[in-house]
Order: C-alpha cells, then structure tokens, then sequence
C-alpha cells in the first residue's frame, strides 16, 4: 500500500500545478456559484495559504473544491461546501497518517453577503 501512496504523489503534484491558484476561495466560490455544474477548483496560494497549511502540519500545495449544495431564489446566492485538501507529503503517507481534508458549508452570495432569504429555488 506504500508503494502505492508513493506513486500517486507525483501524479497529485501534477494535478495541483494544472489548478487555478487564487489567493481567496472567494474567487472560486463566486466561480462556482455562476458555473453550471455548480462547481470549481483551485489551489490556494500566498499569506492565507500558509495559514492553513500549518493546520496541516506540512507546507504541501492546499487544493480547494467549492460545489454548490442548494440553490437559492435570491439570484446569485447558494449554499456551498468548501472544501480544503492537502496533497499528501512522503512524511505523512511513510506515517501512515495523509492529512485529512477540511470541509465548510457556507450560504454564500456574489457580492460577498449571506443571502437574505434561504428559501430554495425550485428545480
């Protein structure tokens, strides 16, 4: 199994290189919110990046997943997860420990408030 785990670092390294980086999940949540799937991805880079990693423990590239859970009657406003996942680094997958993602839901509009209403859109 360790073999295995240290043959998909290098393609999750790529995987990470070909991201959007954005310095914000604002900007993929906006993203994602006009999508028509409903969803976009990024890596996170630069001061809050390095916040995050730290809760992590390692500095490895942060990848961000934002996908929208509801859809709302107020235009341009979801429900969101956001979710942060740090590609394993060698130490931790040889620890047998690869770190966990962290997940957020979030009602989320385009101009950065909460919608004023959670009433759903119908499908």
């Amino acid at each position: 199994m360790l073999k295995t785990l240290l043959l998909a670092i290098p393609v999750a390294l790529t995987e990470a290189s070909e991201l959007k980086s954005v310095a914000s999940p604002r900007e993929l949540m906006v993203e994602a919110i006009d999508a028509p799937d409903g969803a976009a991805r990024g890596v996170l880079v630069g001061e809050l990046a390095d916040e995050i990693a730290r809760a992590f423990t390692h500095g490895a590239p942060l990848k961000i997943e934002v996908s929208t859970l509801k859809r709302y009657r107020q235009a341009g406003c979801r429900r969101l997860n956001v979710r942060f996942t740090a590609e394993p680094a060698a130490q931790s997958v040889a620890d047998g420990e690869p770190p966990k993602p962290i997940d957020f839901g979030i009602d989320y509009c385009r101009d950065g408030r909460p919608p004023s209403s959670r009433t759903e859109s119908k499908p």
